[in-house]
């Protein structure tokens, strides 16, 4: 269903930055391209150098040339770059948001319906957010104002909660969107509607039936350049705290009254806040780290973590895994375990739920059945399930049903897209509500202190491996292991 889109203005601040070059600009020529854009929506990008429009413009050219190889309708993109103008905004000129002002006053150009994409260093949010509503550009008396702020949100709680008492001196609620890439993807959309739009998976949901859930996000990617950057960051913080959560939760809650923003995000939050925290005096029975250390990905020898650092006394982690538990009485005593890791023998995303054993058991060491919901690199949705071998003698194996959610002529969007087509609709639902963003970081926050306090050389794991053996601490049950590929015919652990 296609929403009605009002016309506005979209202000891009950062747009020289990479995030604009790869993501923002080609995706809204792509949304153009869709004819999703209303005609009368125009795009200012901000950047701090003078640059004229002519210049931009032909730079805009480079981005999208860049981007799509394989060329482009020219139609479209004269009628995208005539929504483009470019707005410079030294640090040292202390008139440059009252410029700003001027500059979108004008509206036989500028639409006065206002979104803001603030595409800055998060030290730079809470100033920005300031400096509009110095200049009265917030102002929502006769028309729309939005602002959206890049993750993360703050680095723990204290500064999560410092950035959101800043920001809504000027800011109601609503007109915040703290944007988590990741919601974005249509195939973690799709788990909220696989749930609950199909009866035979809805009613078995639960504790009653559900042995354990498994959220997977590995990596054969080391850090790269980021290392600085990382080691002021780690797993935790950087996947955990925000993307797993979010699928967590997703996968967690109950329906909600209406398929509405507001009754999304309050089933969310209601499940995020009911996970247990971590019990920190047996951390080590509920969470476990490790440090990625040479070894080959790809037939290529790759070096380990500290090596790439170049300090050995670093205990940031690039592989963590949580137990979590829901205290609710839907979830009651089902573990969920949550895991990310660089450098691992495979690349994948997924939602791995395995069931309680079945009634009837045949010999010893049947399977249970799994359910497993692909997310990236393959969307797909498969279970596993006990069949008749055929012959004399009743025995079982487990067949696998294989179904791709993502068909040949499908409709591929850009997460970006997506989330920018969202705000121009004022549709929150996929983004961050406060709530959420104080409930991942009061769960974390305690074992990011706790593991930044021990100073202990952390396990190394040998990049290109699978999980370390000794992460199965935090399993519940001997019987219980990492799920890994999703492929037919993949190992299973």
């Amino acid at each position: 269903m296609t929403k009605q889109i009002d016309p506005c203005t979209l202000v891009l601040f950062g747009a020289s930055g990479n995030l604009s070059r790869v993501k923002l600009m080609p995706g809204l020529f792509r949304l153009d391209a869709a004819g999703r854009l209303p005609a009368e929506m125009k795009i200012l990008s901000v950047g701090r150098g003078e640059v004229s429009r002519e210049a931009w413009l032909a730079d805009i050219k480079g981005m999208l040339d860049a981007k799509f190889k394989k060329g482009y309708d020219q139609q479209v993109f004269e009628r995208f770059i005539e929504r483009n103008f470019y707005h410079a905004n030294p640090p040292t000129d202390p008139n440059a948001f009252q410029r700003m002002k001027e500059t979108l006053s004008n509206d036989k150009v500028f639409p006065q319906n206002l979104a803001y994409f603030l595409s800055v260093r998060p030290s730079d949010f809470a100033p920005v957010v300031d400096q509009l509503a110095a200049v009265d550009l917030l102002n929502e008396e006769n028309y729309w104002r939005r602002v959206v702020i890049e993750k993360p949100f703050g680095t723990d709680l204290p500064s999560a909660k410092a950035l959101q008492a800043s920001i809504t001196k000027h800011l109601k609620e609503s007109q915040i969107y703290r944007i988590d890439h990741y919601l974005g993807k249509s195939a973690l959309q799709n788990i909220m509607l696989q749930r609950f739009a199909n009866t035979l998976l809805e009613p078995i949901w639960n504790k009653d039936y559900i042995d354990h859930v498994q959220i997977t996000n590995t990596e054969m990617l080391g850090v790269g350049d980021r290392t600085q950057f990382y080691d002021a960051t780690g797993a935790l913080r950087d996947m955990i705290q925000s993307h797993i959560l979010q699928t967590l939760a997703l996968t967690a809650m109950e329906m909600p009254a209406a398929l509405t923003p507001e009754g999304i995000r309050a089933e969310k939050i209601k499940v995020l806040e009911a996970i247990r925290a971590i019990p920190v005096d047996q951390l080590d029975k509920h969470a476990f780290r490790a440090q990625y250390a040479a070894g080959e990905v790809n037939g290529e020898q790759v070096p380990g973590y500290l090596e790439e650092l170049g300090d050995s006394s670093s205990v940031v982690e690039t592989y963590a895994a949580l137990k979590l538990f829901i205290d609710n009485p839907r979830w009651e005593g089902v573990p969920f375990y949550i895991r990310t890791a660089k450098r691992l023998h495979e690349a994948d995303t997924r939602i791995s739920i395995r069931f309680k054993k079945s009634p009837l058991q045949i010999g010893d060491g049947q399977d249970q059945n799994w359910l497993m919901l692909g997310i990236q690199p393959r969307e797909c949705i498969k279970m596993e399930i006990q069949s008749k071998i055929p012959g004399l003698d009743i025995n079982t194996r487990t067949i696998q049903l294989d179904a791709a959610n993502r068909q040949d002529g499908d409709e591929s969007i850009d997460a970006y897209e997506a989330l920018l087509l969202n705000l121009m609709e004022g549709d929150n639902s996929l983004y961050l509500h406060i709530s959420e963003v104080e409930a991942q970081w009061r769960l974390v926050d305690p074992v990011i202190e706790a593991w930044a306090k021990d100073r202990q050389p952390v396990h190394q794991y040998p990049a290109g491996s699978r999980d370390p053996e000794a992460s199965k601490v935090i399993f519940e049950h001997e019987d219980q292991f990492w799920r890994y590929s999703i492929e037919l015919g993949g190992d299973a652990h």
